[in-house]
């Protein structure tokens, strides 16, 4: 049984891909006594590659190293750090591409993800993972999302990303451009809307959120001039959203919707594909950007960065993003009492 030094919600941070900037992004960011402050932090990665980030980026930061689930112990107030080094430390390097480090990262997420089915952990902060090196160890799936979902059973989920004023909801994600318009359903459309509506109006305190849908096509399809997924798909799909009393707008044309957004006429926009959405909010908030994901049964957040491995080990990372995304997940956590 854990056992905390005060009622602050346990957060579970995964260090993400070893040889990427994770490491260097999670030492400066909870180096930070403010950050600190906001909850029990439990690190689970690798302890070795953790103390050359350490280094790296001269941040100071005192934790505690456990090995097993029941060293849980938050009443002393430090960091621990969960340590499932299976990797040789001597032939290490940051910046490399190896499925070692890809099979690595996802035992860390399959670490936290039990810990806190267990009731041993409330919230998730995942590190960036590298795709390619965790497909090169086995790993099937296409990202944290996905695998997340897959772990929890969840069956509706999505992926929303956050870089105030702008939140972007993603109706398809890591998936080739020429598959979009063959994935795209009217109930995902529906089931990603609601979702997003829930978590603006429970967590934003956004009494009816005001959600702008995005076409596929250019000028939204021009009535069916320029393709007619707006008419077959994404319009029918706004219609029973409306019907079920969702506040939202669309299928309108990505082009001008963004300008909109950003001077407050939405609260949220919907996308149908991955760039859609992301190339507008990273623009204006690349560094504090937080992609959080909808419908799991716990909070999970991370930042809006992958593992910029062309600057990994160099102590160049910028840190804005993940201390946003303890920010959010801590702001956005229930207790499971209240």
């Amino acid at each position: 049984m854990r056992t905390l030094k005060s009622n602050r919600p346990l957060a579970c941070i995964t260090m993400g891909y070893p040889a990427g900037i994770g490491p260097e992004v999670i030492s400066e960011t909870l180096a930070s006594p403010r950050i600190r402050g906001l909850a029990n932090f439990l690190i689970i990665g690798a302890e070795f590659v953790f103390r050359r980030a350490l280094r790296l980026t001269g941040s100071r930061l005192s934790y505690r190293i456990i090995r097993c689930d029941n060293d849980i112990d938050f009443s002393t107030g430090k960091v621990l750090f969960f340590d499932l080094s299976s990797m040789p430390d001597k032939n290490f390097s940051f910046g490399k591409v190896s499925p070692a480090y890809g099979k690595a990262s996802i035992a860390y997420i399959n670490k936290a993800v039990s810990l806190i089915q267990a009731g041993r952990a409330d919230l998730l902060i995942t590190g960036p993972i590298h795709k390619h090196a965790a497909e090169l160890s086995g790993f099937k799936y296409s990202g944290h999302t996905e695998y997340l979902a897959h772990l929890t059973k969840t069956k509706k989920y999505a992926m929303m990303l956050s870089s105030a004023p702008l939140n972007v909801i993603l109706v398809t994600t890591h998936i080739p451009i020429k598959d979009v318009s063959s994935k795209l359903r009217s109930k995902d459309i529906v089931d990603k809307l609601s979702l997003g509506y829930y978590h603006l109006k429970r967590y934003y305190g956004t009494s009816k959120p005001r959600i702008a849908v995005c076409g596929l096509n250019p000028h939204a399809g021009e009535a069916g001039l320029i393709g007619n997924e707006e008419k077959r798909i994404i319009a029918p799909a706004v219609k029973l959203a409306k019907a079920k009393g969702l506040n939202v707008e669309g299928p309108l044309a990505a082009d001008g919707l963004f300008y909109d957004l950003l001077k407050g006429s939405y609260d949220a926009v919907l996308c149908m594909y991955h760039d859609q959405g992301l190339v507008a909010l990273k623009m204006l908030g690349r560094n504090k950007s937080v992609n959080i994901t909808l419908g799991l049964p716990f909070i999970r957040t991370s930042p809006g960065h992958g593992t910029a491995l062309e600057i990994a080990g160099q102590g160049q990372a910028d840190p804005g993003s993940m201390k946003q995304a303890i920010i959010e997940a801590v702001k956005v956590y229930t207790p499971k009492n209240v």
